[in-house]
């Protein structure tokens, strides 16, 4: 029989520096450490978790001396709650680590020759916090209790909860009380079907047996003003779902649209599910400068409006249109960047996988009145061919923003068949991009790099590459 390794405790260790990914590191013995849920300038114990012959990680077991950095969270389930893992450091300095991150990143993973990166572009004071405008909370029927919860006898685990899962633990739920990520009424909304469940019985899902009623709810805040909610239910149950939702709207009657999905799947995906409007306009309106946008339930569309306001400026700016380019808008979701765009365009081209999204975009080009903006359904790789280029014309800038995975190698090699004079590539992954720029090197110079912070006080990045074919940047 096998013995249990003893657990490894470092102590007294000095924090050193920020590494990449909300971790951080410090040096023991001229081995790396990286070190979750730490500061650097703490002194802390460790427990290690994956200890190699040059490297180690870990994560904080005690907090022996806290770093000057520190500031207390503003969130009470900060720390239980996966949400905002960055509430203990000073915004000025989450930009600072967000910006040394992507700088490291592009220059380690892509090995090519970069320019200096722009300085990151934060949030506004006012909009470091209720930044979100689509937020989901789950209902469960067990509620995670943190340590300190579980010393005392006087709580339960079983009982409803709605809020967040708490990280690595994928049947328990984190109650919560206010959420910081989105402006009222969305705690109003969480609460009035939590607690309207709970008056009239109804039962609560079971993520780890896959039984019970009550599962998720998912809002959207619009700049517009306009809510959308959509309540999703495990199964059909007209009574309990008409009292739920009556109740909801009698408690919060700005509720501009409200949907209900039954998803009877153990996953809660909703992509492939069938939103029913119960009450209201069967979508909502968002904007960007003068531009509006179709918002439906299933809609993609960027978390975060008036930072993806500035993304999407940076991104016009980087194209550098005069008003004769033909510009090419790849993973065009529903459109927005290429109408964002297309002012400064002589036409736009729209490409994207989901049939549902090319409609959306093709409605919100009408929408804007948008005569020169056409959208295509399928893969980038397929449709693009001569016949193509023959019928719409070879495009004179690519724009790119794919999922966090990056770039599919053969849309790579489809890019680089292209040879549009100018690419911008926009990434919500420094790391994927970084591979990415490596293999458009072979045609392709970075002319400049512009980070952008979408979503304060969590460890995610989006960033702007302008590529300029190298040919063509020597004229």
């Amino acid at each position: 029989m096998s013995r249990r390794k003893k657990p490894v405790i470092l102590q007294g260790i000095l924090v050193e520096d920020y590494a990449a990914e909300g971790k951080s590191l410090a040096r023991v013995e001229g081995k790396v450490i990286f070190i979750e849920q730490a500061v650097p300038g703490d002194v802390v114990d460790v427990f290690l978790k994956k200890s190699k012959k040059d490297w180690a990680e870990g994560s904080v077991q005690q907090i022996r001396e806290y770093s000057p950095l520190r500031v207390k969270p503003f969130c009470q389930h900060f720390g239980v709650c996966g949400g905002c893992q960055w509430q203990m450091l000073p915004y000025e300095k989450q930009l600072e680590y967000k910006q040394q991150q992507t700088a490291d990143q592009l220059r380690r993973i892509s090995g090519i020759s970069l320019p200096e990166l722009q300085p990151i572009i934060g949030a506004d004071p006012e909009f470091t916090r209720y930044y979100r405008n689509k937020l989901e909370f789950t209902f469960a029927n067990r509620r995670y209790l943190s340590r300190e919860e579980m010393q005392n006898p006087d709580n339960i685990m079983e009982l409803p909860s709605a809020g967040f899962h708490a990280k690595g633990v994928f049947d328990k739920v984190v109650n919560i009380e206010t959420c910081h990520l989105m402006a009222e009424p969305v705690n109003l909304i969480r609460e009035t079907l939590k607690q309207t469940a709970i008056d009239l019985e109804m039962p609560f899902y079971d993520i780890k047996l896959h039984t019970g009623w009550l599962r998720n709810v998912v809002m959207r805040l619009c700049t517009t003003g306009e809510i959308m909610v959509n309540v999703v239910l495990g199964y059909e149950s007209a009574g309990k779902r008409k009292a739920l939702l009556d109740t909801l709207l009698e408690k919060v009657p700005a509720i501009t649209s409200l949907f209900y999905t039954i998803n009877s799947k153990w996953n809660d995906s909703l992509y492939d599910q069938s939103p029913v409007l119960y009450h209201g306009k069967p979508h909502a309106i968002e904007k960007l400068e003068r531009f509006e946008f179709i918002i439906s339930p299933k809609s993609f569309f960027q978390t975060n409006t008036r930072q993806g306001e500035k993304l999407y400026q940076v991104t016009r700016d980087f194209a550098g249109l005069t008003g004769n380019e033909i510009v090419y808008d790849l993973y065009c979701g529903t459109g927005s960047i290429g109408i964002f765009v297309s002012d400064h365009a002589k036409k736009i081209i729209g490409v994207e996988v989901v049939e549902d999204a090319v409609k959306d975009a093709e409605a919100n080009a009408a929408l804007n009145g948008i005569s020169h903006a056409s959208f295509f359904a399928g893969d980038v790789i397929d449709i693009c061919n001569d016949a193509f280029f023959d019928l719409h014309g070879r495009p004179d800038v690519i724009i790119t923003d794919p999922p966090r995975a990056g770039m599919h190698e053969k849309l790579v090699q489809k890019i680089l068949e292209m040879e549009a004079p100018v690419v911008v590539y926009v990434s919500c992954n420094p790391a994927t991009q970084a591979r990415d720029l490596k293999l458009l090197d072979e045609k392709y110079r970075v002319d400049a790099i512009q980070p952008v912070d979408m979503f304060p006080h969590t460890l995610h990045i989006e960033n702007v590459a302008k590529l300029v074919l190298k040919e063509k940047s020597l004229v």
